[in-house]
């Protein structure tokens, strides 16, 4: 299933450390080559070391933006949130339809090509890669 390219945002009042940063998951035992269809792309500023910048973030709160892609559904709109003890965790709609998303462990990883993060789902926490980080 081809899905649209993700627009990035068009806002050039942004500081120059925003990113959009694709996570595909990475394999595991149901998916030993992993799952390219199951993925989140995510808009946040990056530091210099490429960790998420909690200080911009701050700032700019309303443009740190995630999308969640899974096969066979639609794409889920949700925002960045920076939590207590420095976590960070995917907010979708009020509605509740889909539960709120942890990073595991994001405050402390370096969001950069390659690298390899986990997320706390409904069913578990799951292994991505860091596939693309392109500048907004």
């Amino acid at each position: 299933m081809n899905r649209p390219a993700f627009t990035p945002l068009q806002n050039t009042s942004l500081p120059h450390s925003f990113r959009q940063i694709r996570l595909e998951r990475a394999r595991e035992h149901d998916h030993p080559e992993g799952l390219s269809a199951i993925a989140y792309v995510v808009i946040a500023p990056l530091d210099m070391v490429s960790r998420i910048d909690a200080n911009v973030w701050k700032d700019h709160k309303e443009a740190c933006h995630v999308v969640r892609q899974r096969p066979g559904e639609p794409d889920q709109l949700g925002h960045l949130v920076h939590g207590p003890g420095g976590s960070w965790r995917f907010h979708y709609d009020v509605s509740g339809v889909v539960a709120d998303e942890a990073g595991y462990h994001f405050g402390d990883e370096c969001f950069r090509l390659g690298e390899y993060v986990s997320v706390r789902e409904s069913d578990g926490t799951h292994p991505y890669r860091v596939v693309t980080v392109t500048p907004l």
